[in-house]
C-alpha cells in the first residue's frame, strides 16, 4: 500500500505510542496519495521540493523546512494536515496570513480557523468551542495566545497530530527578527509529544536553523531542508543617493520603468521606508505624482493598517510606501518592483523584503539606496537603550555585522544574485552571472569601453597582494602594498622587498581596498582570526589569480569613497574589515563543517545556551577550512579566544581528529 512508505522510517516518536501514519490513514478512512491529495487544493503539481518536503514530515515527523519568500511552504502543511484526523495546529505572527489561508481553505472544503487578538470576544469564544468539538481540520493561532492557561488547557485536551511553526526565525535570539512571544511554543510540544513537527523559515543561516531546533526542543537529527533561493527574474540593483533629489529621482525612475505613468499601470509596487515620518512624506510626493497610494506603518491604528492592507490585496492601491511593519503574508503576485529608501538589517531581512517581487515569474526589479548617512543611523538603532537597558555588546556587534554584509553586498562588483546565494549556502544554483542584475548589465554595457585583459591582469594584481599578506595580516595592509605605501608590517615581514610591493601604485589607496572588498563578495578573498581578521586567498581566489578561472568583476569607479563607520561605543576596531561571506570548502569540509554543526547543537543544549554562544557559522566554516591540530591552531579561527579554546577547543579539536581519520 501507498501509506506503508509512511511507517518505514524511524522517527523519534515511535516510542511514544502513537499510531504511525498508515494506521491512522486506515482509521481514517482517506486517500494517502499525495497527488490525489494535492487535486483538492486544487493544484495540478507540487512546486520543486514540496512533495520531498511532505513525505519528509509524514515519515520522520520532525521537519525544518528553509525556503523564501513565496516558496510555498503552506501546502507543506496544509497538505498532510487535510491527511491526518484531528486538528492541526498552525502558530503564525500573521492576522493578515491567517485570515486569507482560513479564507481560501473554507472555500475548498477544509476546515479551518484562526484565534487571534483582532476578534470580538463572542466570536473568540464560539471559536474555541467549536475547536474543543474537534471541528476543524487546521486551526491557526498568534503566537501571544500560547500564554493563556485557558488556550494550553484546550489544547491538552485536543486530538492534535501536527503542529507547524511559520516565520520559525521568529525565535531566534540571533536572527533578525526575534518575538519573545515564540518562546512559548518549545513547551506547547512538550505537552504535545505525539504531534508532528514542521518548522518553516526564510531564514536560511545555519546557526538561526540550529538554534530553531534547540529553541523548539525538537532532536538533534531533525532533518533540514533547504530549497531553492535564487530568482532569476528579480532584476537586482543598488544605487548610491547621496540627496534626496538623487533618492526621489530614483525611486520615479524605477517606478515609471516598473508599472509604468501614474494612471496606467501594470502591477503594483511596494517601498519601504526607514521611519514612519519617512513614509508617511514619500506616500504624500508619490500621492502627488498621481499614484494610487497608501502609507503603513506601526504608528497607525489597527483598523487603518487592515484597511491599507485589504485594498492593496484587492488591487486597489498602486504603491505602499511602508515600514518593514508591512509585507509579512502578502501574497499578491504582480508586483512589479520593491524599493528600499534606506538599507535594511541584514541581507536576511533584505532578501526576504524584495522577494515580494516577481512572484507571479514575471520580470521584477529591486532597487536598493544607499546614502553616506546610512552607516551611522543604522548604528544608533542598534544601540538605542530597550526598556532602559543597554544592549548586551557582543548582540551590538552581531546585528552591526549582519548589517555591514549588507552594505558590503550593496558595493560589489561581481554578480548580486550569485552573491546572495552564495551568502546563504546555495551555491548549487548561483549562475556565473544572472544578466539582469545592475552589475551584470554594466559589465554587458561597458564591454566596448573595457579591456577584460586588463580587468584580469588588475584582479591578479590585487590577489597576488592578499597572498603575500595570506594568513598574516588584513585587508588595509594588503591594500598598502599593493599601493606601495610605507607601513611597519610590512617592512617588518619583508613585504616591502618583494615584487608585489607598488604593483597597483597607479590608483589610489581607497580605490584599491574597494577592489579588494569587490573580490570579497565575489568569494575570491575570505578572512580568519579574532578581532581583527587576516585576509586569505581561497581555492576559486587562487584559480583566478593563476589565470585558470576568469575574473568577472566590476572594476570600482575611480574617486569612488568607502563609507566610515561612525565612531560609537562598541564599534569595531579601527581598520577591521567587514565580515567576510562563508568560506568556500570542498565535499570533505562541507561534511567537516556539518559534524561541527551537530556538535554545537549538543554542547548548546547541554549548557542550555543559544547555538551561537558555542560559536558563529563563520567560526564553525573557519575551522572547517583550518583543520586545527592543536589549540593555538584553533586560536586562528575567527571568534576564538582564550575563553572559548579552554571552554571548547577539546570538543572541537576531537571532531577536526575524527574527521581526519575518517578521510584517512
Amino acid at each position: 500500500m501507498a501509506s506503508d512508505r509512511y511507517a518505514r522510517l524511524p522517527r523519534p516518536e515511535d516510542t511514544s505510542g502513537r499510531a504511525s501514519l498508515s494506521e491512522e490513514r486506515a482509521q481514517s478512512g482517506a486517500d494517502p496519495d499525495l497527488d490525489a491529495a494535492l487535486a483538492r487544493f486544487e493544484l495540478t503539481s507540487f512546486r520543486p521540493g514540496q512533495k520531498e518536503a511532505i513525505e519528509t514530515l509524514l515519515d520522520v515527523g520532525r521537519l525544518l523546512l528553509v525556503a523564501p519568500t513565496g516558496g510555498g511552504k503552506s501546502l507543506v502543511y496544509q497538505l498532510p494536515a487535510s491527511l491526518l484526523p484531528g486538528t492541526s495546529l498552525v502558530v503564525s505572527p500573521l492576522v493578515s496570513l491567517m485570515h486569507d489561508q482560513v479564507t481560501a481553505l473554507d472555500a475548498i472544503g477544509v476546515p479551518a480557523t484562526y484565534l487571534a487578538a483582532t476578534l470580538e470576544a463572542e466570536e473568540m469564544r464560539a471559536r474555541m468551542r467549536d475547536l474543543g468539538r474537534g471541528r476543524y481540520t487546521l486551526a491557526y493561532v498568534a503566537p501571544e495566545r500560547l500564554a493563556f492557561p485557558g488556550f494550553r488547557s484546550l489544547l491538552a485536551d485536543l486530538a492534535c497530530p501536527l503542529v507547524a511553526v511559520d516565520e520559525a526565525h521568529c525565535i531566534s535570539e540571533w536572527g533578525h527578527d526575534f518575538r519573545p512571544e515564540y518562546m512559548q511554543i518549545g513547551g506547547v510540544l512538550r505537552e504535545l509529544p505525539d504531534a508532528r513537527v514542521l518548522a518553516c523559515t526564510a531564514t536560511a543561516t545555519p546557526v538561526v536553523r540550529d538554534e530553531i531546533v534547540e529553541r523548539l526542543g525538537l532532536p538533534d537529527d531533525t532533518p533540514q531542508l533547504v530549497r531553492g533561493f535564487a530568482r532569476p527574474n528579480l532584476g537586482l540593483r543598488a544605487q548610491e543617493a547621496g540627496s534626496k533629489k538623487e533618492r526621489d529621482a530614483a525611486v520615479d525612475a524605477v517606478l515609471r520603468e516598473a508599472l509604468g505613468a501614474p494612471g496606467d499601470v501594470d502591477g503594483c509596487a511596494i517601498v519601504y521606508a526607514p521611519t514612519r515620518r519617512t513614509t508617511d512624506q514619500e506616500a504624500l510626493r508619490l500621492e502627488r505624482k498621481g499614484y494610487r497610494v497608501d502609507a503603513y506603518h506601526a504608528g497607525m491604528h489597527g483598523e487603518v493598517r487592515e484597511a491599507v492592507h485589504n485594498r492593496f490585496a484587492s488591487g486597489e492601491t498602486e504603491v505602499v510606501v511602508a515600514t518593514n511593519a508591512f509585507g509579512m503574508g502578502i501574497d499578491r503576485p504582480d508586483v512589479r518592483t520593491v524599493v528600499h529608501l534606506a538599507p535594511p538589517s541584514s541581507v536576511e531581512a533584505y532578501y526576504q523584503e524584495v522577494g515580494r517581487a516577481g512572484r507571479d515569474g514575471r520580470d521584477a526589479v529591486g532597487l536598493l539606496l544607499v546614502s553616506p548617512g546610512d552607516l551611522p543611523l543604522r548604528r544608533h538603532l542598534i544601540e538605542m537603550d530597550t526598556e532602559g537597558r543597554a544592549p548586551d555588546p557582543e548582540r551590538v556587534q552581531h546585528r552591526w555585522n549582519l548589517f555591514l554584509e549588507l552594505i558590503r553586498w550593496s558595493e560589489g562588483g561581481s554578480c548580486r544574485h550569485d552573491a546572495i546565494l552564495r551568502y546563504f549556502g546555495d551555491e548549487e544554483e548561483t549562475l556565473a552571472g544572472c544578466g539582469r542584475c545592475d552589475v551584470c548589465q554594466k559589465l554587458v554595457s561597458l564591454a566596448p569601453e573595457v579591456d577584460p585583459e586588463e580587468v584580469t591582469l588588475l584582479v591578479r594584481k590585487a590577489l597576488s597582494g592578499v597572498a603575500r599578506v595570506h594568513g598574516r595580516f588584513g585587508l588595509q595592509a594588503a591594500a598598502k602594498l599593493l599601493r606601495g605605501a610605507s607601513d611597519p608590517r610590512l617592512e617588518s615581514a619583508g613585504l616591502h622587498h618583494t615584487p608585489t610591493f607598488g604593483v597597483l601604485r597607479a590608483h589610489p589607496e581607497a580605490w584599491i581596498t574597494r577592489l579588494l572588498r569587490r573580490c570579497v563578495t565575489a568569494g575570491w578573498v575570505d578572512f580568519v582570526g579574532g578581532d581583527r581578521p587576516m585576509a586569505i586567498l581561497t581555492d576559486e581566489g587562487i584559480e583566478v589569480m593563476r589565470a585558470e578561472r576568469p575574473a568577472r568583476l566590476l572594476l570600482p569607479p575611480l574617486g569612488a569613497r568607502l563609507p566610515a563607520a561612525p565612531a560609537t561605543r562598541g564599534a569595531s576596531a579601527p581598520g577591521r574589515a567587514a565580515p567576510a561571506p562563508e568560506a568556500q570548502l570542498d565535499e570533505a569540509g562541507h561534511a567537516l563543517f556539518e559534524a561541527l554543526r551537530q556538535h554545537r547543537l549538543r554542547i548548546a543544549k547541554a549548557a542550555g545556551v543559544p547555538p551561537y554562544v558555542v560559536a558563529s557559522d563563520r567560526t564553525l566554516r573557519d575551522i572547517a577550512s583550518l583543520r586545527p591540530r592543536n589549540a593555538d591552531e584553533l586560536s586562528l579561527a575567527h571568534g576564538i579566544g582564550p575563553t572559548k579554546v579552554a571552554r571548547y577547543g577539546p570538543g572541537l579539536l576531537e571532531i577536526v581528529r575524527e574527521a581526519s581519520t575518517q578521510e584517512a
